[in-house]
């Protein structure tokens, strides 16, 4: 008599279990229980994924009162966890901890710390960085909350640590080729996504503990790998009013027509942050008379966010200098001996103080070149690219 024992065969019969539990999901369990029965791991996780990634739609109690998901993960998920895509597995892991953190923090870290924990080698590099990255970032997100257990200035030393030592590791693999590993996926996609979790935990990170130009330069290296589509509607405005506000205050940040150019700065439009566009466009093409008249309207607006006033003085010069950096531009490189008096009515500045704005703008390497003063000119070599 054979003694063989299916190991799916309790995770069917939960599939089975929540179907019947849960009527309105009753076909997903089911096509859950077939691809198990049939052994159709990938299908299995991707399936898995997609059910997790939508907790409004998806996510309910189990007769017990367990999270479904918790219940999912353990029951099902896990008892196949070896035959499975190992990037799969942790972001199936980080969509779980991600529905279970508003009501339970400490499960939700569970999920994430005991994969790395017991699975670290499995995962491989790629996956446990990833895993590693949503972990750090979970904890973020309760912090920010004011979530009990989390203690802050631990939890940001060692999210700092580690963001150093992954960098490290993204770097090595960007030299050796090393993709994301595990099997049955693509690989500039599985980059993208381990990219993309590394970046948002940098981003964040760099949102509690600033500077803003920090934080510029994670978000838009974020956004080269996260896809827009995917974001919540709450959280691509979210991003869009952060990232504009530390592109306008960002020490250093002077070329941010990239961001101008992204579809995330459209996400403002029509919203209550709708002159944040106005205000970029403006300083973006270095438009004085813009950035002035949209100050002037929005006034109200601008005195409500403490990131613009704070740094109000710096983002005048942000704007006068790129005036003068388009002027400079817009000339063919033939014709770059400027008149200050030319300057000085272009940026709408007193003539008197444009050799000041001209030696600021050598000094921070926006231009390159020599100035005349006995002539009241000033020849440029050399003008910051522009994106």
């Amino acid at each position: 008599m054979s003694t063989f024992t299916d190991p799916t065969a309790a995770a069917q019969e939960h599939c089975e279990v929540m179907a019947n539990h849960a009527p309105d999901l009753a076909e997903q369990y089911q096509s859950l229980a077939t691809l198990l029965q049939k052994k159709l791991y990938h299908q299995l996780t991707v399936a898995v994924l997609e059910f997790v990634s939508s907790p409004d739609q998806t996510l309910r109690t189990t007769p017990d009162g367990t999270s479904s998901y918790l219940a999912l993960y353990d029951r099902v998920v896990l008892s196949v966890d070896k035959k499975l895509n190992q990037l799969t597995l942790a972001r199936i892991a980080s969509a779980v901890a991600d529905a279970t953190a508003p009501t339970d923090g400490d499960s939700a870290r569970t999920v994430l710390e005991n994969l790395l924990a017991d699975k670290r080698d499995r995962l491989g590099p790629s996956a446990a960085l990833y895993v590693e990255s949503k972990l750090a970032l979970l904890g973020l997100g309760l912090l920010s909350r004011g979530a009990p257990g989390v203690d802050g200035p631990k939890h940001l030393a060692s999210t700092k640590e580690l963001l150093r030592k992954n960098e490290k590791v993204l770097a090595e693999q960007a030299v050796g080729g090393g993709g994301a590993g595990g099997g049955g996926g693509d690989a500039q996609s599985d980059i993208a996504v381990v990219l993309s979790a590394h970046y948002e935990c940098a981003m964040v990170y760099r949102k509690a503990v600033g500077p803003p130009e920090a934080y510029y330069r994670e978000a838009v290296q974020y956004l080269h790998y996260a896809p827009l589509d995917a974001l919540p509607a709450d959280e691509r405005l979210a991003l869009a009013t952060d990232l504009s506000m530390a592109a306008l205050t960002g020490d250093g940040v002077y070329n941010f027509g990239e961001v101008v150019q992204h579809p995330i700065l459209q996400c403002l439009v029509g919203t209550a942050n709708a002159w944040l566009v106005e205000l970029m466009e403006a300083s973006a093409a270095g438009d004085v008379a813009a950035f002035k008249a949209v100050s002037t309207r929005h006034a109200a607006e601008i005195a409500a966010q403490p990131a613009l006033t704070g740094r109000a003085q710096m983002v005048q010069e942000k704007i006068t200098l790129l005036a003068m950096v388009h002027m400079i531009f817009e000339r063919p490189s033939s014709e770059r001996t400027l008149r200050l008096a030319d300057i000085a009515r272009r940026i709408e500045m007193a003539e008197d103080q444009v050799e000041l704005v001209v030696m600021r703008a050598l000094s921070l390497g926006l231009i390159r070149g020599s100035m005349d003063q006995v002539d009241g000119t000033v020849e440029v070599t050399w003008v910051m690219p522009r994106v």
